[in-house]
């Protein structure tokens, strides 16, 4: 008989919004709905928080507290193409901070890229293709360990959490931010009408795609609520695991420290 987390890993991982797909289909699935999205993907981000994504992103930031001084401080940032959260720990570090973003999706890191040298911070930020669930990048090797909205969209949710444990120093920091369950009554109905009726459409007029806007929106009901969801980064080997819900619920901050 399979274990809850074996189910939820499972589910999460056979899933393409509402529909039914095999774990090893759902991966190209997942790029082509952000080679489409890449270029409008963080005034999308705006326009369908109404902004709130950027305190969430803050909070989250400030939960990490980058060093400003002291021996250098590195940062894996996992899909993170366009370099939102990357930009934020680097510029709240002070420029002390280096932090390599790695995405599975091309186009989405040739918008962090470009966004990264009209900052004026390409020294700081490393742009990579990769894999959340096979890392190329050394065990042991970071101070933190960021991923925001996008372990959804991972098919091996349990291999990415493992790799995350794998690639941090002892004391390093793990913070996910991702959508979740609504737990604040008469809001969790508002939500999901403007999320099924509204984002859609907006994406359609946006960014000419409808679809992978309907896509996004379905992922978010298939991902676990916040207490299994901190099963699961607990089971992962991670202490002091918390769940900091915003918004009443509609994203929710994940941390842990890997001892």
């Amino acid at each position: 008989m399979a274990t809850v987390k074996e189910t939820v890993v499972s589910d999460i991982g056979s899933s393409f919004g509402h529909r039914h797909v095999e774990v090893d289909e759902k991966q190209p699935l997942v790029d082509e709905v952000f080679h489409k999205v890449a270029g409008r993907y963080d005034l999308m981000n705006d326009l369908m928080s109404g902004f709130l994504h950027r305190a969430w992103k803050d909070a989250m930031v400030a939960r990490i507290r980058p060093r400003k001084s002291g021996r250098p401080w590195r940062s894996i940032d996992v899909a993170g193409g366009t370099g939102d959260i990357a930009f934020r720990l680097v510029e709240a570090s002070r420029k002390h901070a280096q932090v390599d973003v790695v995405d599975i999706n091309a186009s989405m890191l040739d918008v962090g890229r470009e966004r990264a040298q009209k900052r004026g911070l390409a020294d700081n930020v490393t742009f990579l293709e990769g894999n959340a669930e096979e890392l190329a990048q050394e065990s042991s090797a970071y101070d933190a360990y960021t991923i925001a909205f996008g372990i959804r969209n991972v098919p091996r949710i349990d291999k990415a959490l493992a790799e995350a444990y794998r690639v941090l120093k002892p004391g390093g920091k793990f913070a996910c931010l991702e959508f979740s369950k609504v737990d604040v009554p008469g809001l969790d109905a508002i939500y999901d009408a403007y999320s099924f009726n509204v984002i859609p459409k907006l994406g359609g007029l946006v960014s000419g795609d409808q679809e992978s806007y309907q896509y996004l929106v379905e992922s978010i009901r298939k991902f676990p609520n916040k207490v299994r969801f901190a099963r699961m980064i607990e089971d992962a080997g991670f202490a002091k695991v918390e769940a900091t819900p915003y918004s009443g619920g509609i994203a929710v901050l994940h941390t842990g420290v890997k001892l």
